[in-house]
């Protein structure tokens, strides 16, 4: 054992790069061994280390979209079972979204570490799991009414029982996933994983006191509570209030409305839902932990942007929210909620920040894209005769701030993951990328401008493909600030082979939605083309200078029409 570790400013320093630098060797193991592009590309994923409690200790957080998870799923399931239910060698999965899930996608999987007889900790994996079965490949049902329609939903269960295979359960599993072999990889990159986590932390308890490391974990978490509690304190106290509405839920054409007043009062916040739409028939929905994700995400944009506060379950604490079971921010049984955690949470961060935004101003983006725009499909592999299904996700605008025009092709801010280089998606599936652009004009004009949308076409190399997609900001478009302009909103049309002109999907195939739909059929020569929404402007558009209109120009990301009409002629040469 090394000399005992001071738990001074510099050890607990120390302690926490140890324990960050496990759950980062976490997700690489996941990165590097996993089946789906989902994982070992598109990065939806995150890997964590909790306490014996079910606090969290140190995280990989590649999907802040989890964080809500992340902090209750494992408490969850301990206040459900008790610790006597875990054991040497076991490996608990669930992907209930009632029990702290997210959506049925995403699956936690935890693993007890033992030091001797004694429960010392957990380490946990969380990722969107590409297929789970329900009514369409890829598991994303835009029309699905209950969560039945949804997937295979685990509560918690063991994957492993002292180290072995629970065979009947993996049955069950692989049976019900149209894609086993790549939920068959995946897991086993999950338990990879879990047991590096394992390994590493049992090292690091060799090294360091057992006393030592449980009092330098607490230390560390009050000290993250402490560092928020400090920043929130230096906001100005108030009662801000927002509201948006959502354009449909899939199932009606209604949109559906999302109230939030923001309450700071010394050093916490709460964010209170009350007033929401109740929850809809379509899978709109939010789990609790999902609005909860969202709160997180917008209070540390704006407290702690660079990450600074080591994130632990201490940076939680100041945070109260206020979800009225029932709403469609958070959901009861048996409601749908697939589409809820992927396209209406980064919304819900949108919506947070408006109403932060009357607050500080100065440290708020104007509206996103807001939409992960899902498109969903499978078959049969033409060249292989093998099933495939995949979940895919395209970059979108951000939006502009105070300082600096918003990014563009960028994936939603509550997912922070990669989209797939085209040369991997067209080996593992048959379609042909026609195009892949960033649309000029698409960003909302301001002092400062929002972020460029993507557009994509994709050709039909099969005999067929079963589509599904869940897109959103077709109709409401993203909202700019402080008099910036909105975004351009998103598009999804379809051209048959031998037809001359694109269409949308309703005039087309008779769906409900125009960017919401479930198992469309297209063909050998058909080609589909999409575009995702684009990030609003912050600020007048007279304010922005005039040098910076003439190189997104002569860069191509604004017309010569359009930055003569937004920003006066006088902004361009002629």
């Amino acid at each position: 054992m090394s000399p005992a570790l001071v738990l001074d400013t510099v050890g607990l320093h120390v302690l926490h790069n140890a324990l960050t630098n496990i759950a980062a060797e976490m997700a690489l193991v996941m990165m590097k061994t996993s089946y789906s592009t989902i994982f070992n590309e598109g990065l939806d994923f995150s890997t964590v280390l909790l306490d014996r409690e079910g606090n969290l200790i140190a995280e990989k957080n590649y999907t802040p979209s989890m964080m809500g998870a992340i902090t209750h799923t494992v408490r969850w399931t301990l206040e459900e079972f008790g610790e006597e239910f875990f054991e040497p060698g076991d490996v608990v999965v669930h992907n209930d979204p009632y029990r702290g899930n997210c959506h049925i996608p995403e699956h936690m999987m935890m693993k007890p570490i033992f030091e001797g007889d004694a429960l010392l900790a957990f380490a946990g994996a969380i990722g969107h799991v590409a297929e789970v079965g329900g009514k369409a490949p890829g598991s994303f049902a835009s029309d699905a009414t209950d969560v039945y329609q949804e997937g295979l939903r685990l509560p918690p269960v063991k994957l492993l029982e002292g180290g072995r295979y629970n065979e009947q359960l993996w049955r069950v599993v692989l049976a019900n996933h149209r894609t086993p072999r790549n939920t068959w990889g995946d897991f086993h990159a999950m338990i990879g994983a879990l047991n590096v986590g394992e390994q590493r932390l049992l090292s690091l308890a060799g090294r360091y006191d057992l006393a030592t490391l449980r009092e330098g974990t607490r230390a560390l978490i009050d000290y993250s509570e402490r560092r928020l509690r400090a920043e929130i304190e230096a906001l100005p106290d108030g009662r801000y209030e927002a509201s948006m509405l959502v354009e449909d839920d899939g199932v009606t054409p209604d949109p559906f409305e999302v109230r939030v007043a923001v309450v700071i009062r010394g050093d916490e916040v709460i964010a209170d839902f009350t007033g929401s739409s109740p929850q809809v028939r379509g899978p709109m929905n939010c789990t609790y932990v999902v609005a909860a994700s969202a709160v997180y995400n917008a209070i540390f944009c704006v407290t702690d942007p660079q990450t600074l506060i080591p994130r632990n379950s201490g940076c939680y604490r100041p945070l109260r929210i206020v979800a009225p079971a029932g709403s469609v921010v958070n959901v009861q049984h048996p409601g749908p909620s697939v589409g809820g955690n992927t396209d209406l949470q980064p919304k819900l961060i949108d919506l947070l920040l408006a109403a932060l935004a009357q607050a500080v101003p100065e440290r708020i983006a104007a509206g996103s894209g807001g939409s992960s725009s899902n498109l969903l499909f499978g078959g049969v592999h033409p060249e292989t005769g093998a099933y495939y299904s995949n979940y895919h996700f395209d970059g979108m605008g951000s939006g502009a701030t105070a300082l600096k025009d918003g990014n563009d092709g960028e994936i939603t801010r509550h997912s922070n993951c990669r989209n797939t280089p085209i040369e991997v998606f067209e080996h593992r599936y048959p379609l042909r990328t026609l195009e892949y652009r960033l649309v000029p004009d698409s960003g909302g004009a301001g002092e400062h401008r929002g972020g460029l949308s993507t557009q994509r076409t994709l050709l039909v190399t099969a005999d067929e493909i079963t589509f599904s997609a869940l897109f959103d900001r077709m109709r409401i478009a993203p909202s700019g600030l402080f008099g910036g302009g909105a975004g351009l909103g998103s598009d999804l049309l379809v051209r048959r082979a031998g037809e001359g002109e694109f269409r949308r999907f309703d005039d087309a195939f008779g769906v409900a939605s125009p960017t919401k739909f479930t198992n469309v059929v297209l063909r050998r020569g058909d080609e589909l083309r999409y575009r995702t929404p684009a990030g609003a402007g912050f600020g007048d558009p007279a304010d922005r200078d005039p040098e910076r209109v003439r190189e997104d120009v002569a860069e191509g990301y604004v017309s010569a029409g359009a930055a003569r009409a937004l920003y006066g002629s006088g902004a361009v040469r002629p």
